[in-house]
């Protein structure tokens, strides 16, 4: 799989949700470009692949009606035989009601979010994502012996004095600081990078952090959701196979993206992604 395939997926199975929905709603793109560091290394694969997460709201329809556009995008994925990725139970009295849910054999994510603009109301907003699985980059699957299905992204590593490599960085001190817990080594892949491709060029800074027990990572993942919406931060939460969900966080004044999610290895992996061009500091 490259690029362009996981995104022509995962804009197939939003539209498997949304065609044959009553009210139709309009799609609203939420989020910078795509693709981004893949952080769920937890099945041996290469250390720098990539993946690519696409994510809507859905705008045009009267709030009440948020929490029953996430209904019907579960029935819809349903009827094309995708499974749950948890009981299929959802607490719809909740302030952020979620399906999550995921494809088979492809193995994409996704998850619709109704959240709570109005209770007393009952008036939301809701929101589709979906998130491919991890795969190497055109460029990477070439040196492995397969043929490249588009233009090959190129990895290099970034100028110190870059100013996205100052964002990048000083994101990931605050996200450090939020996780109150100490960071681990840095592992093969791991670090900064600066990918170029057919969208233009982003720095990557990917860490992790030490291993923890099971409850002390769920807790590190929501102090740092609780850092991004004091920040604020677009946060949505997404499934992860090691069952507690991650965190992808928007920067309201950049075009960054953070993810914060557990392992199975028993430590939490930490992405950020910043465009090479943009304000020269990062802001809170």
């Amino acid at each position: 799989m490259n690029e362009q395939q996981a995104i022509d997926r995962a804009e197939e199975i939003i539209h498997q949700a949304v065609d044959g929905m009553s009210p139709r709603p309009t799609l609203e793109r939420m989020g910078p470009a795509p693709v981004g560091a893949c952080i769920a290394r937890d099945d041996h694969g290469p250390d720098d692949r990539v993946q690519v997460t696409v994510a809507y709201k859905l705008t045009g329809v009267p709030g009440s009606e948020a929490q029953n556009l996430v209904r019907q995008a579960r029935d819809a994925w349903l009827k094309q035989g995708y499974k749950h990725n948890s009981s299929g139970e959802v607490d719809w009295t909740s302030a952020f009601p979620t399906v999550y849910m995921r494809t088979g054999p492809d193995d994409f994510w996704m998850d619709a979010v109704t959240g709570v603009v109005d209770r007393a109301k009952g008036e939301g907003l809701a929101s589709l994502s979906v998130t491919s699985p991890c795969f190497l980059p055109p460029g990477k699957s070439k040196a492995l012996g397969a043929t490249p299905a588009s233009p090959a992204a190129a990895f290099e590593a970034p100028s110190p004095d870059d100013p996205a490599t100052g964002r990048a960085l000083a994101h990931s001190s605050r996200i450090y600081d939020a996780l109150q817990v100490g960071s681990a080594p840095t592992q093969p892949g791991e670090g900064l990078s600066t990918v170029r491709d057919e969208s233009g060029a982003s720095v990557h800074h990917t860490w992790s952090t030490e291993p923890l027990p099971e409850g002390e990572r769920a807790a590190a993942v929501e102090r740092a959701q609780t850092f991004f919406r004091s920040a604020g931060w677009t946060v949505r939460r997404v499934p992860t196979a090691e069952g507690t969900p991650g965190v992808v966080a928007g920067h309201p004044g950049e075009h960054t993206v953070a993810q914060v999610a557990t392992s199975t290895t028993g430590a939490v992996r930490i992405a950020v992604t910043t465009p090479a061009t943009g304000p020269a500091s990062a802001g809170a």
